[in-house]
Parts: C-alpha cells; sequence; structure tokens
C-alpha cells in the first residue's frame, strides 16, 4: 500500500477506528502538539487528520491502514 499526501487512511484510536487523510510524510524527528515524535527515511511517521474532527496526529505506517472504495466518499 503505497501511503502520501492525500492518501484517505483508518486508524485506532481508544475511542474506535478514525477514518482521514494523510497531510505529510515526516522523515526526521519532529513535534506535534507538544509531542516529539521520532521518524526516519526507514522508518517514516505520517502525520494524518481525522476527517470528522479536523485533529492531527502522528503514526508509523504499521498504524494506518487504506480507507476501503465506499468510505472514501
Amino acid at each position: 500500500m503505497p501511503l502520501r499526501k492525500g492518501t484517505s487512511v483508518e486508524w485506532n484510536t481508544p475511542q474506535g477506528k478514525t477514518h482521514g487523510k494523510i497531510v505529510e510524510k515526516k522523515t526526521s524527528d519532529f513535534e506535534l502538539d507538544g509531542n516529539t515524535h521520532r521518524a526516519s527515511g526507514d522508518e517514516p511517521q505520517y502525520v494524518v487528520e481525522s476527517a470528522k474532527t479536523g485533529a492531527r496526529a502522528a503514526h508509523k505506517a504499521s498504524a494506518l491502514t487504506e480507507a476501503s472504495q465506499t468510505e472514501k466518499k
């Protein structure tokens, strides 16, 4: 699954499954909402934005799955 900016994805949260889009791929360490995230070219992190709330979070590729075609509509 090629993850890139604009890809519709879903991920798990304590409240359940959340849907949104990738807004940025990070390949070096960065801060988001006061938290430091570790990233590299071999293990990038993806900044995702919730479709429901607009909140942003950072996840590794292993935590994201591409949303199905019906969920993208």
